[in-house]
């Protein structure tokens, strides 16, 4: 009879799995087969959520931003192009905690934001 080297690993990755399926209702929690389909399953779920709760916190603090700039009488998007001329390199993330959080700040860099887009030489069509 050959020897067998793997040792327990087949035990182990299985045991894994399980625990990895604690909680689940039914068959998904007990049988390893079933187990191994709702795991995978869920990591899939899991890594895709990772992906869009960026993209949703990032629509979040676009929505604080825009909203705090029309109380300022400015649109996000001249906002953000004023931002860029006036070299204030603060995230979006910063930015609606301070909408939020201290508008007077905040105003102050929609200000900022003004009196860039005001000294920009106006383009020549010729």
């Amino acid at each position: 009879m050959p020897r067998a080297k793997r040792g327990n690993k087949r035990l182990e990755k299985r045991k894994k799995i399980l625990a990895l399926a604690k909680g689940y209702r039914g068959t998904k929690s007990k049988l390893y087969r079933s187990a191994k389909e709702s795991v995978e399953r869920a990591l899939n779920f899991a890594y895709t959520g990772r992906k869009l709760k960026k993209r949703d916190f990032r629509k979040l603090w676009i929505v604080r931003i825009n909203a705090a700039c029309r109380l300022n009488d400015i649109k996000y998007s001249q906002f953000i192009h004023g931002l860029n001329l006036a070299e204030i390199e603060l995230d979006r993330k910063v930015l609606a905690d301070m909408a939020v959080k201290q508008p007077e700040t905040f105003a102050s860099i929609v200000g900022q934001a003004k009196d860039a887009i005001g000294k920009q030489k106006p383009t020549v069509a010729a």
